[in-house]
């Protein structure tokens, strides 16, 4: 009898779900220990199906993603998911939390919710976010559905992220056609017209047509469909699960363009961060707050401001965990 997994990366790719939940954490706080985990296991990713599903705020996306998961258990496939919610002000941990959300799938194995705070990182998405699908992905996890925080013309951060982005308007509010004008539009792969027993989902639909065929788009081997889907009944979810699928297929010549631009994104904002941390560790003490009060009074603008701090400090080799 083989001898069970005992490193975390190797129970993660076993499908632990403590395991599971232990890297996300790590992931998550930024610990040197996360950083091992993800080379260990880094080359074992890249299999998941991953969906994004964004939209305005109080579209329904979370009860849209619970009757999603349902339909993909019921295909028979296993699902992760990443709600990304605003962070608490005071502890920067997730003001919601899974504890609200899917309830009725705790029990079901081949199912993994999880809630990340963005931790003030705009475009609506926890920057770690990658990090924790590149985990359920390791874990045999066989699609990952990231619902984002819902504010609007921000989202587009969750667009590089996945392999098909679903944007979730509804009638009524206002916001839907707020978001038509913010610049939403051009991330999506498939819009959901949710709340359909509304009145005015036929508008928001002609609307969203619309919107589309004012926009020059250079590929039309894919035009967005506009789906109608009421999330607490789950009517239309079957058809939007169906659609993912089909541009999963149809899309297959595109997928490693679309992967490649991921992580080329994925890099440039991980080499960014890396090296303003090492920025402002080597900066003598107070060096940026004397240069912000200069800005702010005027006796400097914030371009010398800058170009002083990278002058004052020369970077040598990276340190590596």
């Amino acid at each position: 009898m083989a001898a069970p997994p005992d490193t975390l990366a190797e129970r993660v790719l076993a499908g632990d779900p403590r395991a599971v939940a232990r890297a996300i954490s790590l992931v998550e706080d930024g610990d040197a220990e996360g950083v091992v985990l993800i080379r260990s296991i880094f080359p074992r990713t890249g299999r998941a199906f991953l969906v994004g599903i964004t939209g305005v705020p109080g579209g329904g996306k979370s009860t849209l993603v619970d009757r999603l998961i349902a339909t993909i258990r019921a295909k028979g496939k296993t699902v992760g998911v990443l709600a990304v919610d605003p962070s608490s002000p005071f502890s920067g941990g997730a003001v919601l939390g899974d504890r609200v959300r899917m309830n009725a799938h705790t029990a079901d194995r081949g199912v993994f919710v999880r809630s990340m705070a963005t931790r003030g990182h705009l475009g609506g998405l926890a920057r770690t976010t990658g990090d924790a699908a590149l985990v359920l992905d390791a874990a045999g996890f066989d699609v990952i559905l990231i619902e984002t925080v819902g504010v609007g013309q921000d989202e587009v951060d969750v667009a590089q992220a996945v392999d098909a982005t679903v944007v979730v308007l509804v009638p009524g509010t206002g916001d839907d056609v707020q978001a038509i004008k913010a610049g939403i539009m051009e991330i999506a792969d498939v819009f959901v017209a949710n709340k359909a027993d509304r009145e005015g989902i036929d508008r928001l639909v002609h609307s969203i047509e619309g919107s589309l065929s004012l926009q020059a788009v250079p590929d039309r081997a894919w035009i967005p469909p506009v789906l109608k889907t009421e999330a607490v009944t789950g009517r239309g979810v079957d058809d939007l699960w169906a659609t993912l699928c089909r541009f999963r297929h149809e899309r297959e010549p595109a997928r490693a363009d679309r992967r490649r631009a991921r992580v080329q994104a994925s890099l440039r904002n991980l080499v960014g961060e890396l090296l303003l941390t090492r920025l402002e560790a080597a900066l003598p003490t107070g060096m940026l707050e004397h240069l912000a009060a200069d800005v702010e009074a005027r006796r400097v603008d914030h371009y010398t401001a800058a170009q002083t701090v990278l002058a004052a400090v020369p970077l040598g080799p990276a340190k590596t965990p």
